[in-house]
């Protein structure tokens, strides 16, 4: 069984960094496109930032040069590096990935990691 695991998240003060983490585990044969989404208070999931097993990244145009994300595929982890957040930054922050594991393709989602960024 796959699961996605993240971490990092918290309390900041804006103009501060948070760096978040996320884990995949299980029987896992390959891992393709990793990818960070968030969704606010009272607003739907959106796009974050997405980078492929080659190292290709695309973020969404509200955190251009402000966020980085990463990966170290030995670890099948993913990274946001989270910098110059804003309060409206706030938000619930889910790890993607698409993932083969036991023959069987799909995406899989992790659980959720808050960012509450304090005016």
């Amino acid at each position: 069984q796959v699961q996605l695991v993240e971490s990092g998240g918290g309390l900041v003060q804006t103009g501060g960094s948070l760096r978040l983490s996320c884990a995949a585990s299980g029987s896992i044969t390959r891992i393709d496109d990793m990818g960070w989404y968030r969704q606010g208070p009272g607003k739907q999931r959106e796009f974050v930032a997405v980078i492929t097993s080659g190292g290709s990244k695309n973020y969404a145009d509200f955190v251009k040069g402000r966020f980085t994300i990463s990966r170290d595929n030995a670890k099948n982890t993913v990274y946001l590096q989270m910098n110059s957040l804003k309060p409206e930054d706030t938000a619930v922050y889910f790890c993607n990935a698409a993932i083969m594991a036991s023959r069987t393709y799909r995406e899989y989602w992790g659980q959720g990691t808050q960012v509450t960024v304090s005016s």
